[in-house]
């Protein structure tokens, strides 16, 4: 083995570079599950520039929507030597043995945005409960009666669950009345909108096109039901989405989309790179600041952090060019006497 010489005394390289570990610059691994949904690569420059300017470095992979790759991405990214990693999981269940591998060796996690359901790992994103009732308020306002369609998120994301936990709390009492009846739902592999699309034509052909409101859980899922309605000339159907995506914030414009819940992701990469730096740097995780004690829907007691969403209607859809998310171009490109900023 290769030897170097510190003070007169024959180290190996490997000994060399457990002693020399604290002279590195501090680096921030990232494990995506992919890069299909706009919003990750916003999400993505706002960690980047967190890290940035507290001097540390970002390094990333993506998974490719693969679980098992996920898993060989956190093992090479710890190989790599990272301080600390940033995960969005794939597959909630599957994730357990790259927790397990960061534990062994002593590197914190932040489960970003979607849950990791271990103690070990910080989680760390908005209140996905409350962005569906969100959803579910602004469609049950547009349509107070009718029959409704759920398309929700991955079976594989526990946010799939929140989200629909908080649709039917706003929703029940409706259901209760008899106003309003759940036709049809179906969750959505991977949240890829193709997979969103076909399920929402299938739910069209099996009720004679007899459907009066989406909730759908976010703007890809959004986006397949609109083009499914589309295609069937439904237009003006309320359809609910969620991450404030351009195209969603488009749809809302021009009205085929009702509402897209704005989780501002500049907010929660900020959040994600400042607390991977300082769980690294050995801070608690109670002492993070907004941090609180939480317990999962499993039961599992952890620490977390919420960051509170927005909804975006027709009615306050000038927040988002105001906040600089998109421009004015964008948000009402091919929209004519629509609400402002577009009228």
């Amino acid at each position: 083995m290769k030897t170097i010489m510190i003070m007169g005394v024959a180290l190996s390289a490997a000994l060399s570079t457990t002693a020399l570990a604290g002279s590195h610059s501090m680096t921030v691994g990232v494990s995506w599950s992919n890069f299909q949904e706009e919003r990750w690569k916003t999400d993505e420059a706002a960690i980047k520039a967190a890290l940035e300017a507290a001097g540390a470095e970002y390094v990333s992979a993506d998974a490719q929507s693969s679980s098992a790759k996920q898993l060989s991405d956190v093992e090479s990214l710890i190989a790599q030597g990272v301080d600390a990693l940033i995960i969005l999981a794939q597959d909630a269940q599957a994730i357990g043995p790259a927790i397990n591998a960061a534990a062994d060796e002593g590197i914190p996690v932040v489960g970003y945005d979607r849950l990791i359901e271990d103690p070990r790992a910080f989680y760390l994103t908005f209140d996905n409960v409350e962005v569906g009732r969100m959803q579910a308020r602004a469609v049950l306002e547009a349509a107070p009666t009718g029959n409704y369609v759920m398309i929700k998120g991955s079976p594989t994301d526990p946010n799939a669950d929140f989200l629909r936990g908080g649709q039917q709390e706003v929703l029940q009492a409706a259901i209760d009345a008899g106003d309003i009846t759940i036709v049809d739902e179906a969750y959505t592999d991977g949240w890829l909108p193709a997979n969103a699309q076909r399920n929402m034509e299938q739910i069209l052909t099996a009720n004679d096109n007899d459907v009066d409101a989406v909730v759908a859980s976010n703007d890809g899922t959004a986006g397949g039901a609109v083009a499914a309605l589309a295609a069937q000339g439904m237009d003006g159907i309320p359809v609910s989405g969620q991450d404030g995506d351009h195209a969603a914030l488009n749809r809302v414009a021009k009205g085929t989309q009702t509402v897209s819940v704005w989780k501002d992701a500049r907010d929660l990469g900020k959040a994600a790179a400042e607390i991977a730096v300082s769980l690294a740097e050995g801070t608690e995780m109670m002492a993070i600041d907004g941090a609180q004690e939480w317990t999962s829907p499993g039961g599992t007691k952890m620490v977390a952090r919420f960051l509170s969403p927005v909804p975006i209607t027709a009615d306050n859809l000038s927040t988002v060019v105001d906040a600089g998310w998109i421009t004015q171009e964008a948000l009402c490109q091919g929209v004519t006497g629509g609400p402002a900023p577009c009228n």
